[in-house]
């Protein structure tokens, strides 16, 4: 490996840089791992997020394994980027610490229910006459114009009634969950897309504005790009799904050690396929004419290229796939990830100093701009780690900052 490719991904170094957010503060009242992540994307690009947690903490502090109870595994690797303010908001004097940080705050994010925030009085019409700037963006389980509005939602909810179970059902036989919180992280992401977009309009318009980030509706559309299939067209043309995606066959393949992903794509892949795994019968196969015939026998197809690679190893494979320039890749497991080939020269997984829990391995984030980059400024927050600082930033003597924390009302590490 060359000198430049053994270097360090600046975002792994710890080396504070200005993000392109730089500038912008950000007030996070999520919790658990949809909102969390958001604000870590957020933090990652530079923004100021200030993590507000009751004197219990976020939910996922306490999911182990962990060095010390408050610092779990899901924590750490969702919270990076952020400072912590501890705040009793059942309290009125700490409701009025946080009107104050969103005074001088351009967005707010939560993940609660709206009467829950609303009997907590930090509602959009409340937070909006102290701030008319405020970006203000919420996920819920439901829209808001819609007869769930009021209920509750977590990521196993929202994939049964979005159409992930029924398409593991259609592949597997089975109903069960992804085994990944795919509803929660993706609608992260959305919301930071439709945050940034916010951010954008207001630099235009200099007005702040409510957003709302459904989960169903996100993710009922996450399923159905692809899955439409006939109830694209109305009347229907015929049913739902794309056939290709529920073919039995399209999983990794068996070899004689082990599994490989394959994926034929172009006209030439498939013809090249069946020439090196000695089926050349196979290349001018009728049903690889063109994309349309392969689309129309895509289960037989895939069904071949199964029979096809059982009787070697997955290395001989990967290496005949690779020379012959067809998509394919290992099965990696996920302790195995860290040793990835591709992974472990860009530093994807660099471990680090934590000032507290010791060396931690964590992932580092994958966008790049260049000089503005995204880097490591800040280890994820012990609970109330920065209440002090930012109590001060908000123009708090320290007398009173003293007294906020002997009455509880504002929190920090006891030690």
């Amino acid at each position: 490996m060359s000198a430049a490719r053994r270097a360090p991904h600046p975002a792994a170094t710890g080396v504070a840089r200005p993000g392109p957010l730089s500038g912008i503060r950000i007030v996070d009242l999520t919790t658990v791992v949809l909102g969390p992540l958001a604000t870590q994307i957020l933090g990652d690009l530079g923004a100021d997020v200030v993590k507000v947690e009751s004197p219990d903490g976020d939910i996922m502090r306490y999911a182990g394994p962990a060095r010390h109870r408050d610092m779990g595994h899901v924590f750490l690797n969702l919270n990076r980027n952020k400072r912590s303010l501890c705040l009793d908001l059942k309290r009125p004097e700490a409701a009025q610490i946080l009107l104050e940080l969103v005074r001088q705050s351009d967005a707010l994010l939560h993940n609660m229910r709206p009467q829950a925030i609303a009997r907590l009085g930090f509602g959009y019409e409340q937070l909006r006459e102290v701030n008319p700037r405020l970006i203000y963006c919420a996920a819920h389980g439901y829209g808001q114009d819609g007869p769930l509005a009021d209920r509750p939602a977590f990521d196993d909810i929202i994939q049964g009634a979005s159409g992930f179970v029924a398409l593991e059902q259609a592949t597997g036989g089975e109903a069960r969950f992804v085994p990944t919180l795919v509803g929660d992280k993706t609608v992260g992401i959305t919301m930071v897309y439709a945050l940034l977009a916010a951010l954008f309009q207001r630099e235009r318009t200099g007005r702040g504005k409510q957003v709302e980030v459904p989960m169903l509706e996100t993710m009922t559309a996450f399923v159905m790009a692809e899955h439409m299939g006939g109830l694209t067209f109305d009347p229907p043309l015929g049913p739902p799904g794309y056939a290709r995606m529920l073919a039995p066959d399209r999983r990794p393949h068996r070899t004689s050690d082990g599994h490989i992903c394959i994926l034929p794509y172009s006209d030439r892949h498939w013809r090249d396929f069946f020439r090196v795994a000695g089926r050349p019968e196979l290349a001018d196969d009728p049903r690889l004419a063109d994309a349309q015939t392969r689309s129309r026998h895509v289960a037989e197809l895939y069904a071949l290229v199964a029979e096809c690679v059982r009787g070697e190893t997955t290395a001989h494979w990967l290496a005949a796939l690779k020379a012959a320039d067809i998509p394919c890749g290992p099965v990696n497991s996920l302790d195995r990830l860290p040793e990835d080939e591709h992974l472990a020269a860009v530093d994807f997984f660099p471990v680090q100093e934590h000032p507290s829990e010791g060396r931690i391995r964590s992932t580092r984030p994958a966008v790049r701009f260049g000089e503005a980059d995204c880097g490591l400024r800040l280890p994820a927050p012990r609970l109330g780690e920065h209440s002090r600082e930012i109590l001060r930033e908000l123009g708090f003597a320290e007398a009173q900052i003293a007294d906020l924390m002997a009455r509880r009302i504002a929190g920090e590490p006891s030690s």
